[in-house]
């Protein structure tokens, strides 16, 4: 999974309209298939998932209005195989990768994956523990521990999914004290949200 991010740059055709507007007039995202879907067309919660800068879980959680579970699915250390320019690693750096389930605690539905690339060696000592003794989900984690952060987000799109026929993502990165820290690709099953 963190082969997606080596070497991608932010296009410079303009200014990316999810970083700072939750409405682009006339917004499409790439499918799949390489067609423009229209923004519009998908179903309202979900297009507030694509651009929120809050934490997932708990706007999940009033959705479907269940406790959300994160379930820890793979979480260790890997040496970067190539620079993943969005947050600043080059080739060879050391680097946490995590891959999470965010699930309902009374129905068991799977209402996103979450994949993330971690510069641990950038946040602080107590942060580290915590999410490496996988005590909660990092957005939980940094509301908890009252870092001051910002999220943007680099790319929105539909792409296919093994749990479900097709899922909506958005991969952002959240910086912290100015360096991007944390680079995370969600997914949301599309017919889950219909």
């Amino acid at each position: 999974m963190v082969e997606r991010y080596y070497r991608r740059t932010l296009p410079h055709t303009g200014p990316n309209p999810f970083r700072c507007e939750g409405f682009v007039h006339n917004g499409t995202i790439q499918s799949d298939t390489g067609e423009p879907v229209a923004i519009a067309s998908l179903p309202p919660f979900l297009r507030a998932l694509l651009v929120t800068d809050g934490t997932v879980t708990k706007i999940i959680e009033a959705y479907f209005w269940e406790p959300v579970v994160v379930d820890t699915l793979r979480q260790e250390f890997v040496e970067a195989a190539d620079d993943i320019p969005w947050v600043h690693i080059e080739r060879g750096e050391r680097i946490m990768v995590r891959r999470a389930r965010l699930r309902g605690a009374h129905s068991g539905k799977a209402f996103a994956n979450a994949f993330s690339v971690i510069r641990t060696g950038l946040i602080p000592a107590q942060f580290r523990r915590r999410l490496i003794d996988r005590e909660i989900g990092i957005g939980a984690l940094i509301r908890d521990s009252g870092l001051e952060s910002y999220r943007e987000v680099l790319e929105v799109g539909i792409e296919p999914d093994s749990d479900a026929d097709k899922a909506v993502f958005r991969t952002y990165r959240i910086i912290i004290a100015g360096e991007p820290v944390i680079l995370i690709t969600e997914t949301f099953p599309l017919p889950l949200y219909r």
